[in-house]
C-alpha cells in the first residue's frame, strides 16, 4: 500500500507548537487510537461543538497522519486561503449540495487521506444536540461508501471551553459496519449508515 500523505510544513509546525500547550494547559487526552487504520484513507466523523474540533480530532494521529476537512468557501480569500489549504482544508459551498466538494473528498480518501466530517453540518449551540438523529447530513457516509474506505465515529469534549481551560477529550470508535450497504442505492445506503454513525457518536460522547 502506498505511503500515506504527510502533513504540510505549516500543518506540522502548528501541531508541533500546539501539542505541548494542549497536553499541559488543556490536559488533552485521546483514547481508541487502536481503532484508526494505520494505512489507507478513511472518514473520521464526530459531533461539532467548536471550530477547534478538527484540531482535537487530528492531533492524536499526528505526525504520521493528518486531517483534510471542508471549509466554507467564504473563508477562501487570499492570503487566508493559503493558510487554510496548508492546514488541510478544502472548499465547500454551504447551503446547497456541493457535489464538487464531495467528489474532492472521495478522491482524497481514495488517495489515502483522512477526511474529517461533522454530519450535523454546523456547531451545536450551547452544547445542545440536534433533536433528531435523522437531521444529520449524509455526506460523511456517502464519501466513505463511494470511496470504499472505513467510516469511523469519534466523540469530542471540551473544545468549546477555551476560556475556562476545559480538558480536551477525544474518543475514537470502531469502524461503522457499512459493508452490507455498498451494493444498495447510494441515497438509501448513506441514510442508513448515517443513522448508525450518529448512534455511535452519541455513545462515544456519553463515555467522555
Amino acid at each position: 500500500m502506498p505511503r500515506p500523505p504527510r502533513p504540510s510544513p505549516l500543518y506540522f509546525s502548528i501541531a508541533a507548537v500546539s501539542w505541548p500547550i494542549l497536553r499541559l494547559a488543556f490536559r488533552y487526552r485521546a483514547k481508541g487510537t487502536e481503532n484508526l487504520p494505520r494505512e489507507g484513507g478513511y472518514v473520521l466523523a464526530a459531533g461539532h461543538v467548536s471550530n477547534l474540533d478538527p484540531w482535537a480530532l487530528g492531533l492524536a494521529i499526528w505526525p504520521r497522519r493528518f486531517l483534510r476537512f471542508m471549509g466554507k468557501s467564504e473563508l477562501f480569500w487570499f492570503p487566508l486561503s493559503l493558510i487554510l489549504s496548508g492546514a488541510g482544508a478544502f472548499k465547500v459551498h454551504r447551503g446547497r449540495a456541493d457535489r464538487e466538494a464531495i467528489e474532492t473528498a472521495v478522491q482524497l480518501a481514495r488517495d489515502g487521506n483522512v477526511i474529517a466530517m461533522f454530519p450535523e453540518g454546523t456547531r451545536r449551540k450551547k452544547g445542545l444536540r440536534k433533536k433528531y438523529e435523522a437531521g444529520a447530513h449524509t455526506g460523511a457516509a456517502r464519501i466513505a461508501i463511494e470511496a470504499g474506505v472505513p467510516l469511523i465515529p469519534a466523540g469530542v469534549k471540551g473544545t468549546d471551553g477555551l476560556r475556562h481551560l476545559a480538558a480536551w477529550r477525544v474518543q475514537y470508535g470502531a469502524p461503522i459496519d457499512i459493508d452490507d450497504l455498498r451494493g444498495q442505492e447510494l441515497t438509501e445506503a448513506a441514510r442508513t449508515a448515517t443513522d448508525r454513525l450518529m448512534h455511535e457518536i452519541h455513545k462515544l460522547e456519553e463515555s467522555l
